[in-house]
């Protein structure tokens, strides 16, 4: 006597299990454009590495003998998988099945998946595409609904896991198509989120919307990567499928793989002692005119390892992760291109989480400053700029990660202090310029009167502006020891290198974990 029996019915179930919602279904789903779960593994995981678990979870219908008449496999897969050798929980709902709104087992995985991440302290990586709750229940069907009966009134809250991961392991997400309800809540608490350009991300569809508020709208005009880029919903978008999971591979490659962990090194060819002749006049002498941070940061940074992310959303302040001589560090830097670089209410919330996440995972921050100050005018005031900015700077001032300002142009006004960290080490270029109020501005209202009754204003004010730009050089400061040093612009990456020598050579992981504030 055998268990042949029934290691042949495993078997049956497992190939079962592998056609999903059937031919028909992923033929569909593939007109759409869209890959099935099961090929979206396959792209983002190491080659065989995938190791399912409730394979043969799903709903079983039996004939009078009790033998299997018919089977339907959960719609939502889950499992351990390895991203560039490292091991990773990866979970997300199958849309063949149902759109992706959960049957009873599919909804059961679902809520395991945080718990299992954080039973071992992995990563871990969610793909979304599927609605949340039916009306017709877990596992109805409009003639045949499930009465709702609620979870037992001792179970855990399913967001409690949600809420832990935030602070102990880094959570990558994707849209990869229409993401709703609960779906869209797990999306947005993750540490970076990607959509693709025929992807949706809602609270509810249109068809509630129109019966809620009477307001006829697309999917894409009500939560499409136009919408939700500048919503600060999803951080990025991608070209394609394949595009947003390399990009969830390349966010992951500069984290460790818990709070307990300091960040991998990365492999770079780059020269340690690399000089850039065009960091000497990158920086305009007229304050007036603009230039290209991003471009600065590629000049300093090892060459192609900056990971932009957040930036439709908040776009007046540069975030990101990057590599420096080979070691992970954070970088926040302002964009004099939009408001010239001034604090808005939007930027101030991106800043705030970006503390948090930086703090989380022990990455050292790379500040280069270009600060005129918090937004101004009525559009400002009504967002609450100065609410959110201050709350900016008091989750910097509890930061505990190294930190490296350089001031590369503008530090003026309350939202220069959101750049210093307590203990940061200060670099200053020659093009440096701080003060209260910036020049132009500060020169209008303390000397009003003396424009108004000259006999010619245009004048006096030019004449003020120049002297009091020459009061704003950086070689007071620097002769004050107000920064560490005053530096040509072309040492900044060996300068950089050598401070975070001595930061690599003494830190040590966290004892104890970081009191977040995280904001999904």
């Amino acid at each position: 006597m055998t268990w042949e029996k029934e290691i042949k019915e495993i078997k049956k179930r497992e190939k079962m299990a592998l056609k999903q919602g059937g031919k028909q279904s992923v033929t569909l789903h593939h007109k759409k454009g869209r890959k099935t779960l099961r090929e979206r593994l396959e792209i983002i995981l190491d080659n065989k590495s995938f190791q399912e678990i409730g394979k043969i979870s799903g709903d079983a219908e039996y004939n009078e003998n009790g033998e299997l008449k018919n089977f339907t496999p959960a719609n939502f897969l889950l499992g351990f998988g390895k991203i560039n050798g490292r091991s990773v929980v990866i979970g997300g709902e199958d849309f063949t099945l149902k759109g992706g709104s959960p049957n009873p087992s599919g909804l059961r995985k679902s809520i395991y998946t945080e718990e299992l991440a954080l039973k071992y302290e992995i990563p871990l990586v969610r793909l979304h595409e599927g609605g949340g709750g039916s009306v017709a229940g877990s596992g109805g069907t409009a003639k045949k609904p499930t009465v709702p009966s609620g979870d037992a009134v001792f179970s855990k809250n399913r967001f409690q896991a949600l809420a832990q991961c935030l602070g102990k392991i880094p959570v990558a997400s994707a849209a990869l198509g229409p993401v709703a309800g609960l779906p869209a809540a797990r999306l947005v608490a993750s540490h970076f989120s990607v959509m693709t350009k025929n992807s949706q991300v809602l609270i509810a569809g249109p068809a509630v919307v129109k019966r809620a508020l009477g307001i006829d709208i697309s999917k894409e005009e009500l939560g499409g990567p136009e919408i939700h880029l500048k919503s600060g919903v999803v951080d990025n978008l991608a070209e394609d499928e394949e595009d947003a999971l390399d990009q969830i591979k390349s966010f992951l490659s500069y984290l460790p793989n818990n709070y307990l962990e300091l960040p991998p090194d990365i492999k770079t060819k780059d020269k340690r002692n690399r000089i850039e002749n065009d960091l000497l006049y990158i920086i305009p002498k007229d304050r007036r005119k603009t230039y290209d941070m991003r471009k600065v940061l590629s000049l300093i940074l090892d060459q192609s390892s900056f990971f932009e992310y957040g930036r439709q959303y908040g776009s007046s302040l540069i975030t990101g992760l990057a590599s420096l001589d080979g070691h992970s560090v954070a970088i926040v830097a302002n964009d004099c291109r939009i408001y010239a670089g001034a604090m808005t209410a939007n930027a101030s919330l991106k800043l705030r989480r970006f503390i948090d996440f930086v703090n989380t995972f022990s990455i050292p921050v790379l500040s280069f400053v270009d600060e005129p100050g918090f937004m101004i005018g009525p559009d400002s005031e009504k967002s609450g700029t100065i609410r959110h900015g201050t709350s900016a700077i008091s989750a910097l001032m509890q930061s505990r990660v190294p930190w490296a300002s350089i001031i590369v142009r503008k530090v003026f006004g309350v939202a220069g202090a959101a750049h210093f960290a307590p203990d940061s080490y200060v670099l200053s270029w020659p093009s440096a310029e701080t003060g209260t109020l910036p020049v132009e501005g500060g020169v209008a209202i303390a000397f009003k009167k003396e424009i108004e009754e000259s006999s010619n204003p245009e004048e006096k004010r030019k004449e003020l502006e120049e002297a009091l730009g020459r009061r704003s050089s950086p070689f007071p400061r620097a002769e004050n020891f107000s920064v560490h040093e005053l530096i040509d612009p072309r040492e900044t990456r060996i300068k950089l290198i050598e401070w975070l020598d001595l930061i690599i050579e003494t830190r040590k992981p966290l004892s104890e974990k970081f009191r977040t504030t995280m904001l999904p």
